[in-house]
């Protein structure tokens, strides 16, 4: 895509959408981040599903770490890869109380210190949480970035560091939003929704 078809893109989602937010359901920022480690390999759908039971009884980082391991792996079992998960939530409470006060860092490195956090998970705690432009490429963005000739990329940090490129300054802070949002409920894997897409005459797939 040529930089004017691009920034014609991101300026009809923002038209349609312009404050998109996280479709997970959190009440604080290590809420969030709970809530995005526990989204890999997930949707946000059962995450929430999960969390609307978890955080009642487990709201801060002294409750979860004080639930435990045990405790929080029945709150959660209906999530892919469950037991992993509460090993590194539990972990992650224990680590926000030991070396940052019950706090959420607000920096990368320390944020992917943290138990079950990576990349992914740390852009979107640093974007929803304190609006930082970084770009969080999940499955989602991966598939639309490339399908449209956004910012081809043959993995998910090539795709980050195009879009980074190539996304104008203005819509950096919101892009990932509009990017999962499309890829979720319109640019779809399988049986993409191309007539009801917005940017349709914009892209560059050949199966359009």
């Amino acid at each position: 895509m040529l930089k004017a078809e691009i920034a014609e893109a991101f300026q009809r989602w923002q038209a349609a959408n312009p404050h998109p937010v996280t479709e997970l359901e959190y009440g604080s920022p290590f809420q969030l981040l709970v809530a995005v480690v526990l989204s890999a390999q997930a949707t946000d759908k059962g995450v929430n599903i999960a969390t609307r039971k978890l955080f009642p009884a487990a709201p801060t980082p002294e409750d979860m770490a004080t639930l435990g391991e045990a405790g929080i792996a029945e709150y959660i079992k209906t999530i892919g890869l469950y037991r992993n998960k509460a090993k590194n939530v539990a972990m992650l409470s224990r680590q926000l109380l030991e070396r940052h006060a019950g706090e959420v860092p607000r920096n990368r490195e320390a944020l992917e210190a943290l138990p079950g956090v990576g990349r992914k998970t740390a852009n979107v705690v640093l974007n929803s949480l304190w609006r930082e432009p970084v770009m969080a490429v999940d499955t989602h963005i991966f598939r639309v970035s490339n399908r449209m000739g956004l910012a081809p990329g043959k993995d998910v940090l090539a795709v980050e560091k195009a879009l980074m490129r190539r996304v104008p300054k203005e819509y950096l802070i919101d892009a990932h939003h509009w990017l999962i949002l499309h890829g979720r409920y319109v640019c779809t894997a399988r049986s993409p929704k191309c007539g009801e897409c917005t940017v349709r005459d914009l892209c560059q797939s050949a199966d359009k």
